[in-house]
C-alpha cells in the first residue's frame, strides 16, 4: 500500500512521486513478474480501479474528497478500509511512518491478516518522532509499530534505534533498484563538468546548501532535478534564488526514466539532506559509478566503502566536491567501488529472493 504510488507504477506524473512510490511500484512490478498475485492499494487519480502490467490496483478515494476535519475518518479511513477488503491480500506492505500503518495494523489483526512495515526514514526510528506532529498521527502509528508482523529496517542504525526507542526487533533487507545503466546521456556534451542534485524542494533536503556551493565554485554546472511537493514560501524563495545563478539548471519534476540522462552525464551527485532512510538516488547514482558527496551518510557506507564523500557542512560540500572533481585517480577508485557495491548489494536480484523469503515466513506464522 502507498497512497501516491500509481504514477510510479503506471509511468505517470501525478505531482508527487518519491523513494517510497518508486520502490514499491518496482517491488510490486517484479514480484508480479514472478508469479505472485500482487495488488496496490493508492489514491484514485482518475484510473479506479484497474491493472497495471501484472499489478491489480485498488483505489482508497480521491486525495481531496470529503469535508475538512472530517474526510480522516470518511471516506479516507472507510475508503481505506474498503480497498484493503477488495484487495483481499495475505500480507499488508507498508512503508511510510504515518498514521496509517496504525490504520493497516489494526484492520490486518482483526481479519487474521498479515502486516509487514519496512522503515523508510531516520525519524521514523526516534521515539520522539520529530516527524509527526497531529497527535492521531503519532497514536496511530506508534500503534501499527507494535502491532505490525514484521518490520525491515534498511540499516544497522535504524535497527538500533527501533529497539532502544521502542523495543522493537527488526530484520535489516537492503532496497533494491534497476538503477541506469543502461540509460544514455541526455546529448553530446563538451561543458563544464556537471554536479547533479535530485529531490524535492523542503527544508530537511537543504537545497539552499547545494545553491551556496554552486556560487562558490563557477567552474561547474549544476543540475536540479526535483520540485516542490507544496506551495510554500520556503520552496518559492529557493527557486527565485536558483534561478538567478547562472551555473544551476532546474529540471523541475522528472519521470523516472528522464532521470537516467542526467546521471549519465554527471560527474558526481550531491546530497545535503539533514536526514534520509537509504535514499534511491544513491542507488541510481552508484548504478552507473557516480561518487557522492553526501551531508547524510547510512550506517557511514560512503566513508567505509569509498563510495565518494561524507561531509557536515557546506564548506565541507564544497571542498569534496572539488576534491573528486580534480583528482581523476581518486574519482576513478570511488566510481568502481560505487557501482561494485551497488551491484552486490542493491539488485533487484540480490535483494528482492530475501523479501519472498520474509513473505513466506510471516504468511506461515
Amino acid at each position: 500500500m502507498a497512497h501516491n504510488a500509481y504514477g510510479a507504477l503506471a509511468g505517470l506524473d501525478t505531482g508527487h512521486i518519491g523513494g517510497i512510490e518508486r520502490q514499491q511500484a518496482l517491488m510490486a512490478h517484479w514480484l508480479a513478474d514472478h508469479g505472485h498475485d500482487v495488488s496496490m492499494i493508492c489514491w484514485d487519480e482518475g484510473q479506479g480501479d484497474c491493472i497495471v502490467g501484472k499489478v491489480h490496483v485498488f483505489t482508497l478515494g480521491r486525495r481531496e474528497a470529503g469535508l475538512p476535519g472530517l474526510r480522516f475518518f470518511h471516506p479516507r479511513w472507510t475508503g481505506l478500509l474498503r480497498a484493503m477488503k477488495r484487495a483481499d491480500a495475505d500480507i499488508y506492505y507498508y512503508n511510510c511512518g504515518d498514521l496509517g500503518l496504525g490504520q493497516v495494523a489494526y484492520w490486518t489483526s482483526h481479519h487474521n491478516k498479515k502486516t509487514l512495515y519496512s522503515v523508510a526514514s531516520e525519524p521514523d526510528c526516534d521515539p520522539q518522532l520529530p516527524t509527526l506532529k497531529p497527535w492521531r498521527e503519532r497514536i496511530l502509528y506508534r500503534y501499527g509499530l507494535k502491532h505490525a508482523d514484521q518490520i525491515v529496517a534498511q540499516t544497522l542504525r535504524q535497527q538500533e534505534m527501533l529497539q532502544t526507542g521502542f523495543g522493537i526487533s527488526a530484520e535489516i533487507i537492503p532496497m533494491p533498484c534497476t538503477g541506469f545503466n543502461d540509460a544514455k546521456p541526455l546529448d553530446s556534451y563538451d561543458g563544464p563538468p556537471r554536479i547533479l542534485w535530485v529531490g524535492r524542494f523542503s527544508r530537511e533536503k537543504r537545497l539552499e546548501w547545494l545553491l551556496d556551493v554552486a556560487e562558490a565554485l563557477p567552474q561547474y554546472a549544476f543540475d536540479v532535478a526535483g520540485a516542490a511537493n507544496a506551495r510554500t514560501e520556503y520552496a518559492k524563495d529557493l527557486l527565485h534564488r536558483a534561478e538567478s545563478i547562472s551555473n544551476v539548471v532546474l529540471h523541475g519534476r522528472l519521470l523516472h526514466h528522464e532521470l537516467g540522462g542526467l546521471y549519465r552525464r554527471a560527474r558526481l551527485l550531491c546530497c545535503t539532506s539533514i536526514f534520509e532512510g537509504f535514499p534511491n538516488t544513491f542507488l541510481e547514482a552508484w548504478s552507473v559509478g557516480l561518487p557522492i558527496v553526501s551531508t547524510f551518510d547510512p550506517d557511514q557506507v560512503i566513508a567505509k566503502e569509498n563510495l565518494g564523500t561524507a561531509v557536515c557542512t557546506v564548506n565541507e560540500l564544497r571542498e569534496g566536491i572539488t576534491a573528486l572533481m580534480e583528482h581523476a585517480q581518486q574519482w576513478q577508485e570511488a566510481s568502481l567501488a560505487a557501482q561494485s557495491y551497488f551491484n552486490t548489494h542493491h539488485t533487484l536480484d540480490a535483494v528482492m529472493p530475501r523479501f519472498v523469503q520474509l513473505f513466506e515466513k510471516i504468511s506461515l506464522s
